[in-house]
C-alpha cells in the first residue's frame, strides 16, 4: 500500500525477487517497511530453480501459492561428462526421492515470481510501495536517508540494499567489493520439445562451461549455456532455426526435435563479494552482497536466504527493543550470512576451475570425484542434502 509516512524503521531499495521478498519479511516482523523500486512488468524471460528452503519461505511469506501452479517439480539432476576429454567423468543422477522428498524444488519464470511477490506486497498494510528509483543514499550516525528519483526523502533506522551488482546502497555505506571477471558468459533462453522431460534437469559439462536443461511446465525447459565469451556471443547471433538445432545437438537429442522461444539474454560471468555485508546502518542482499556463476542454480537461493537471516536479525532486535540499524545488530547480519555466501562461492569456483582445466591431474581429480558421488550412496545423498541448503543451517535453528 501507497504510504506518505517519509520515516520508516526499514527501507529497502531494489525491487528484483530477493528484495521484494525480504520487504515482505521485514514488514511481517512488525516493522514499518517500505520498498524503493520502479514497478515496471518484467521482461526478461529467465527462470529460476527455487531449491531447499526458498520454497518453504515463499510459502510462509504467503507468495508461493500464488505461482505454484505455473513452476515445474524438479524430481532428478542429471550430470553428463560432454568434454570429449581423455578422462572423462561418469554421469551422475541425483534422485530427489533418495532423500525422502518428492522434489528438489521448482523451477519458475521469474517474471510469474515477480508477479506474485508484488501482488503480496500490495496486500500488506506495514510494507509502503514508492515506485520510484532511489536516486541517492546518505548514511549518518543516527538514520539513513534516501532521496527517490521525484524528490521525496524518506529517512530509516536500516537500510536493505538489494539493488543489484552495481549497487548505489553499498557504495553509500563505503563497502569496497572484490570483482574477478571470469572468461565465460551465460546465454539464456526457453526451448519446447517433442518429448517429455519427466521433471529431470539435465546438465552437460562442456570444456567451456556446464549447458543446463531444467524443467519448465509443459513440453518446455529454461536453457542456461555457459560458454568462452566469443562462442556465447555466436550462438546468441544465431537466428532461432540455427540456435534450436545447436541446442538440440548439445541435449543429444534426449528432447527430441527444439524450438526456441522468442526471447535471450546474454551476460558475461564473474565472481563478486563486498568486504563485509552491513556497515553504517546498510544491509546488503542478492547481487549487492554476492556474485557467482548460475552454477548449481545457487544465486537467488542465496539471495533469499539473505532475507529470511535478515528478517530473522531484525524481529529479535525489535523484540528487544534496539536501534535496527546499529552496528551490533547489522554485525549479526553479516555473522549469520558470512559462511553461507562463502562456502557456496568457494564450491562454485571450484566446481567450475575444474571443468575448464586441461591438466590432467585435475581431469582425474573430477573423476574420481564424480565416480565417488555417483557410486557411494552415503556421500552422494550428502552431496544432495548439502546441495539444497547447508546443513548447519539446519543444526543452528534446531538450536
Amino acid at each position: 500500500m501507497t504510504n506518505t509516512e517519509a520515516s520508516f524503521d526499514v527501507i529497502v531499495v531494489g525491487g528484483g525477487p530477493a528484495g521484494l521478498a525480504a520487504a515482505i519479511a521485514l514488514s511481517q516482523t512488525g516493522a514499518r517497511t517500505a520498498l524503493v523500486a520502479r514497478q515496471a512488468p518484467y521482461a526478461d524471460n529467465r527462470t529460476t530453480a527455487l531449491l531447499g528452503g526458498s520454497v518453504d519461505f515463499l510459502d510462509e511469506l504467503g507468495v508461493w501459492p500464488l505461482c505454484r501452479d505455473r513452476a515445474a517439480g524438479l524430481k532428478a539432476m542429471r550430470l553428463v561428462d560432454d568434454t570429449g576429454r581423455l578422462i572423462r567423468a561418469p554421469e551422475v543422477r541425483f534422485v530427489a526421492s533418495e532423500i525422502g522428498l518428492d522434489v528438489f524444488g521448482y523451477n519458475i519464470a521469474n517474471a510469474v515470481l515477480v508477479d506474485a511477490l508484488e501482488r503480496r506486497a500490495a496486500d500488506i498494510d506495514q510494507l509502503s510501495r514508492i515506485a520510484e528509483d532511489a536516486e541517492s543514499v546518505r548514511c549518518d550516525a543516527n538514520a539513513v536517508t534516501v532521496t527517490t528519483s521525484s524528490g521525496r526523502s524518506l529517512t530509516a533506522q536500516l537500510v536493505v540494499g538489494a539493488d543489484g551488482r552495481h549497487s548505489l546502497c553499498r557504495e553509500a555505506a563505503g563497502i569496497g567489493v572484490s570483482r574477478r571477471t571470469l572468461q565465460q558468459a551465460a546465454l539464456t533462453f526457453n526451448i519446447t520439445h517433442a518429448r517429455p522431460h519427466h521433471e529431470v534437469s539435465t546438465e552437460f559439462h562442456t570444456p567451456q562451461g556446464p549447458c543446463v536443461f531444467v524443467p519448465l511446465p509443459g513440453d518446455r525447459c529454461s536453457v542456461v549455456w555457459v560458454a568462452a565469451p566469443k562462442e556465447a556471443e555466436r550462438l546468441y547471433a544465431l537466428d532461432d532455426d540455427a540456435l534450436s538445432a545447436a541446442a538440440e545437438r548439445q541435449s543429444h537429442s534426449i528432447f527430441g526435435r527444439v524450438h526456441v522461444e522468442p526471447g535471450r539474454h546474454l551476460f558475461p560471468l564473474a565472481i563478486e563479494r563486498p568486504q563485509r555485508y552491513a556497515q553504517n546502518r546498510v544491509a546488503l542482499i542478492g547481487e549487492a552482497a554476492h556474485v557467482v556463476p548460475p552454477i548449481g542454480a545457487q544465486g537467488l537461493n542465496l539471495g533469499l536466504r539473505d532475507g529470511i537471516d535478515l528478517a530473522s536479525v531484525v524481529s529479535k532486535a525489535k523484540a528487544a527493543g534496539e536501534d535496527l540499524g546499529a552496528p551490533q545488530v547489522i554485525a549479526r547480519y553479516g555473522a549469520a550470512r558470512r559462511a553461507d555466501i562463502l562456502s557456496r562461492t568457494f564450491v562454485i569456483d571450484v566446481a567450475n576451475r575444474s571443468l575448464l582445466s586441461d591438466l590432467v591431474p585435475m581431469q582425474s581429480l573430477r573423476a574420481v570425484g564424480m565416480h565417488l558421488i555417483g557410486g557411494f550412496g552415503p556421500l552422494r545423498r550428502l552431496a544432495m542434502r548439502e546441495g539444497l541448503a547447508p546443513s548447519w543451517r539446519n543444526a543452528r535453528k534446531a538450536g
